[in-house]
């Protein structure tokens, strides 16, 4: 317990964001539907495919706000704007292939001008927040990426400074297939603003995809290539924040199909997926980033990887829909105080301060990912509980939770506490 705390707390910065400024969404163009998702979350993330700007010719003559395939840009981010959202674009140049690209260092700065005149802050639009060159770009070598990186970051920045350039996702080590080694930006600070890190809680690889608790000790890299990556920002890129774009469960009501490579895929249920997300949500507070992106707003429930992450099914609220919104509501407008306990074995309990200074909430849950319940006793100097509820699942109410003897119950679904000093 001692070693898990020491490390959270070590970790924090002076000031955490706000909840409601840390946690995101990832949608996709046309199909995001703003309103929907506008209860659980005012950042979003879209995977913006370059090729339907450019083509097949990576020196088309862009002409934004519409792409080559006709879509507007200008609507679609323009919803996302009218409802409150705050929109990152991860430009995935790799939807075309690196053979295909005619003067990669041409085309891709022409290309992040244009982008960034066109939808950057600075421009009548205003339509974009932040930009990042690429989202998984591992079929590219490392230093063909970063020629992309420096000539569209650089493009990104003339076009608009005002843009936030973000990296594509990144790991400690060396580049595979989901991500590029750090060394490829490196000695490149002065293009970036951001860098960006994928993680999924992948406790079993291929064959079944098994996926815990965020918790759970037997996970090395879900907090693991997130605190790698911190102690490499604080050494080489110190001050520049670090989003975490992509993170999620998936849960479906159906079987895997009996052949094929998701044959022996596991997924967690519905009410885990809601637990875990929020949760997830809640423990990546307590490290140094500044952002959290939920993969994925909707899916088809179909039986593997990455195919039922969303929150919602075929645009219906799963569980963890009601969770994330009931959170947003609860603790959209607080922030991370202080961690009060960081026991995987027993509980694990946040304290959060309204932006007013004033107002203060603890969440506390059962951190074990086994159903286990407990009582645990509120520390005097949090102040007196005057009123709990229970992470819903459903559109019903939350539940309250007695807390008046201060003795607060435990579940694996966080319980909020409203305390007064």
């Amino acid at each position: 317990m001692l070693l898990a705390l020491a490390l959270l707390m070590q970790s924090a910065p002076a000031e955490k964001p706000l909840l409601r400024d840390f946690l995101g969404i990832n949608g996709h163009t046309v199909q995001f539907r703003p309103k929907l998702y506008a209860p659980v979350c005012r950042v979003v993330r879209d995977y913006h495919p370059v090729e339907w700007d450019l083509g097949k010719e990576t020196d088309f003559a862009l002409r934004f706000p519409e792409a080559r395939n006709r879509v507007n840009w200008e609507s679609v981010y323009g919803s996302w704007k009218a409802e409150g959202f705050d929109t990152d674009c991860s430009l995935m140049f790799e939807s075309i292939p690196q053979k295909d690209w005619k003067d990669v260092a041409r085309d891709a700065r022409v290309y992040g001008k244009a982008f960034a005149k066109a939808f950057g802050p600075s421009s009548p639009l205003a339509l974009v927040s932040a930009a990042e060159v690429g989202n998984e770009p591992g079929k590219w070598d490392d230093a063909s990426y970063r020629t992309m990186f420096e000539s569209m970051a650089a493009g990104l920045r003339e076009g608009d400074p005002k843009l936030k350039v973000a990296t594509c996702a990144l790991i400690v080590g060396k580049s595979h297939d989901y991500a590029k080694s750090v060394d490829c930006v490196k000695g490149l600070e002065a293009l970036y603003d951001v860098l960006n890190v994928h993680s999924y809680a992948e406790l079993e690889p291929w064959p079944t995809w098994r996926r815990s608790y965020p918790e759970d000790p037997k996970l090395k890299s879900y907090l693991g290539d997130l605190r790698a990556l911190i102690e490499w920002r604080n050494t080489n890129a110190p001050g520049k924040p670090i989003w975490l774009t992509e993170f999620g469960y998936d849960s479906s009501t159906k079987k895997p199909a009996p052949k094929g490579d998701f044959a022996k895929w596991v997924g967690v249920t519905d009410e885990q997926q809601a637990q875990w997300l929020v949760r997830s949500t809640l423990v990546f507070l307590t490290l140094d980033i500044a952002r959290a992106y939920i993969y994925f707003f909707d899916d088809k429930d179909e039986a593997s990887v990455h195919a039922s992450a969303g929150i919602t099914r075929n645009f219906e609220p799963k569980p963890s829909y009601h969770a994330l919104a009931h959170l947003q509501k609860t603790l959209g407008e607080f922030r991370l105080s202080k961690v009060v306990a960081a026991d995987v074995d027993a509980v694990y309990a946040l304290e959060f301060t309204h932006l007013d200074g004033k107002r203060r909430v603890v969440a506390a849950w059962s951190p074990t990912g086994s159903g286990r319940k407990a009582a645990w006793k509120l520390p005097a100097e949090l102040g007196r509980p005057v009123r709990a509820e229970r992470m819903p699942l459903s559109t019903a109410p939350a539940a309250a939770v007695d807390v008046a003897s201060g003795e607060i119950p435990l579940e694996e679904s966080p319980v909020y506490v409203q305390v007064e000093r």
